[in-house]
């Protein structure tokens, strides 16, 4: 239960980091205000999930936005996004074993060209709380074994088109990429990923007060291409349905290379124990793992797209030591960080083999610039 409300704690602050500290959703008076309807199909990542799909899923969408002025230099870096929260209802086709998913979270829509134009490439990030009505249960419910509890994180990509209408009005198809999971922090975890295809309308509630833009706040400029980056942070999962809670603890360092202020490369090498991991090193070996033999290390490669201060990190690695194997030599993370202007790091991320969540990660970190 603790580590359910650290998590539901974490994404809340990372939502408030998103919306109050970039101060892009406040300083523009203006409104958007846009349904849209997604219809897909789920992703069978594993095989033992398929007897879990009965339709087509259907997602129904409100979404508030404001367009940020273009007063900040990561807004100007971004083409002037869209900042907004958008709360969902995903029909998954099966109520009775898999319900419905209801979903609270904040979102910023980036154009992908430089000018406005009529038709006009959109991506979206979007990273939230999702509740999943129905979930695992040995009782009523013992098929369910993609999702184990009832409220999850939400990951929403989109890539969709502004076709403008009219001054008010704008058509917006698209594709959309979701995902739902609770990190492994309850058995069952396998998830539930969903690809649709989308449309919505966009209707602009301008303001009868025009906001000049007079200066530009380039705070969040950084101050090296070359930095170093520490962190370090805890997780939990489960290793089987209704065993007690593991802990997971990382200890991660990386070059990274800022080639803009809105894209950054890195390499790096994590130092990772967990108790899962001891689990198996003992039923391997028949004794418990002692000195070096309690650590998996891994070299990871790495991508992170930044909005301001807020980094969206996808990074992919290689068990280069591990004495046992439980789950594979490939894993991965998907990530939000918080930069400061002082160098200090917040880390929330999702470490994964193979698409299955093993846990999440809540930490803190420090940035080194490099003269």
């Amino acid at each position: 239960m603790l580590n359910k409300r650290l998590h539901f704690i974490v994404s809340g602050l990372f939502a408030l980091f998103n919306l109050q500290a970039q101060n892009g959703i406040t300083s523009n008076p203006a409104w958007q205000i846009k349904p849209v309807i997604n219809s897909g199909f789920i992703i069978v990542q594993r095989i033992t999930i398929g007897h879990l799909v009965m339709g087509f899923p259907t997602n129904y969408e409100l979404n508030i936005s404001k367009p940020t002025l273009g007063n900040k230099l990561w807004q100007l870096e971004n083409n002037k996004p869209d900042l907004g929260i958008t709360l969902q209802c995903m029909d998954y086709k099966n109520p009775s074993q898999l319900g419905y998913g209801l979903t609270a979270a904040p979102y910023i829509e980036i154009p992908l060209n430089e000018q406005p134009k009529a038709s006009r490439m959109i991506l979206r990030l979007c990273w939230g709380v999702t509740y999943i009505t129905k979930v695992f249960d040995i009782k009523t419910n013992h098929k369910n074994i993609a999702i184990g509890s009832h409220v999850n994180a939400f990951v929403q990509f989109r890539w969709f088109w502004h076709l403008q209408l009219t001054k008010k009005l704008r058509f917006e198809p698209g594709i959309s990429f979701t995902h739902a999971s609770n990190g492994k922090s309850r058995n069952p975890n396998l998830g539930l990923n969903v690809m649709s295809l989308n449309a919505g309308i966009n209707y602009f509630i301008p303001s009868p007060t025009k906001i000049e833009v007079s200066r530009i706040d380039s705070s969040t400029s950084v101050k090296s291409k070359n930095e170093y980056v520490v962190f370090g942070a805890i997780g939990y999962n489960q290793r089987n349905k209704g065993t007690k809670t593991l802990q997971c603890y990382v200890l991660s360092g990386a070059y990274q290379r800022n080639l803009r202020n809105t894209h950054k490369f890195s390499v790096g090498l994590d130092l990772l124990y967990d108790q899962n991991y001891q689990i198996d090193y003992e039923k391997q070996f028949l004794a418990p793992a002692t000195g070096i033999n309690q650590l998996r290390m891994s070299a990871r490669l790495g991508y992170s797209y930044n909005v301001g201060r807020i980094s969206f990190p996808i990074e992919v690695g290689y068990y280069f030591f591990q004495r046992t194997n439980p789950d594979g030599a490939i894993v991965s993370r998907l990530g939000v960080r918080y930069y400061t202007r002082s160098g200090l790091i917040a880390h929330f991320g999702l470490r994964t083999h193979f698409a299955v969540a093993y846990n999440f990660e809540y930490g803190l970190g420090y940035r080194f610039f490099i003269k």
